[in-house]
């Protein structure tokens, strides 16, 4: 754990700043976390039970996105943080893919924060100026107020009051998310779970109060997938908790090849309005 990541780490019980001590960080209120052999430290309240990705999904991810299918994308939000120096807060990180790739050619730091174990494992190692932390994107995050240069959100949940508390009043907040038609001919063929049709509408919705779009891009291409890779796409999100990898096997086997899905997303910027309600604070902080 990077100490200039420690820096920007709160307690999740208090708020308070954390500190290392050996291998472990602690808050004034001698709250203590220890950091993993992996590299990375869990900042879930004690008792915090989520259902994170397994590792199965992690692992799908991570050979996914290694062979470059979502490349794009990743320059795409990248280049969206151009110009910002300090800290990039990955909230949903995953592996810490995207994160990474923002963080080259530049002097930034990151950490990625995942709900899921197996995820931050990963992404500890992703960038040797990454840090990665287990936390809640429905819950305060282990951050403290203002500490976010810019707060990267891909293909993941969005709290938008705490995205707001942790950003800086001249920070940045990127995200993308996909559109109706991302990946349609694969979905429709294997009934995936779909986009939903209203995704960027209530987006809208859920920024509306704290942040005001600055640009947004639309990044579309066509992929070229094997077999195995269509079926890391089904593994590694949502539809995976509900196919079964024998019958899917099969479908993607009879399918017409070549497996060419286009990729749709939509890459938004916005900068945090100023007014902050004093609710939204860790206490202390």
């Amino acid at each position: 754990m990077l100490d200039d990541v420690v820096a920007v780490l709160a307690c999740p019980h208090c708020g308070a700043d954390l500190d290392r001590t050996g291998n472990s960080l602690r808050c004034a209120a001698n709250h203590v976390f220890d950091v993993a052999r992996q590299g990375y430290v869990s900042l879930l309240p004690g008792g915090t039970k989520v259902a994170g990705d397994t590792a199965a999904m992690v692992a799908a991810r991570a050979d996914f996105l290694a062979a470059g299918h979502y490349a794009p994308i990743a320059d795409a939000a990248a280049e969206a943080l151009s110009g910002v120096e300090g800290c990039v807060v990955d909230i949903g990180a995953g592996t810490g893919y995207y994160l990474a790739r923002a963080l080259e050619g530049s002097e930034r730091i990151g950490l990625a924060l995942d709900v899921s174990k197996y995820a931050a494992r990963r992404a500890a190692k992703a960038h040797p100026r990454m840090g990665a932390a287990v936390a809640d994107a429905w819950q305060t995050l282990p951050v403290r107020t203002g500490a976010a240069s810019a707060v990267l959100n891909v293909f993941a949940p969005r709290n938008a009051a705490e995205m707001h508390r942790v950003l800086r009043p001249d920070g940045r907040l990127v995200v993308v998310v996909p559109n109706g038609d991302h990946l349609a001919d694969l979905v429709s063929a294997l009934g995936l779970l779909k986009v939903d049709e209203r995704k960027q509408e209530r987006l809208t919705e859920q920024l509306a109060d704290h942040f005001e779009l600055i640009e947004q891009r639309t990044c579309e291409f066509r992929l070229s997938l094997a077999e195995p890779e269509a079926e890391a796409v089904v593994a590694m999100g949502p539809s995976a908790w509900h196919a079964d990898p024998e019958a899917l096997r099969a479908r993607i086997a009879a399918l017409p090849k070549p497996l060419a899905p286009t990729a749709s997303v939509t890459i938004a910027s916005y900068r945090p309005f100023p007014q902050v309600a004093a609710r939204e604070r860790f206490a202390g902080s």
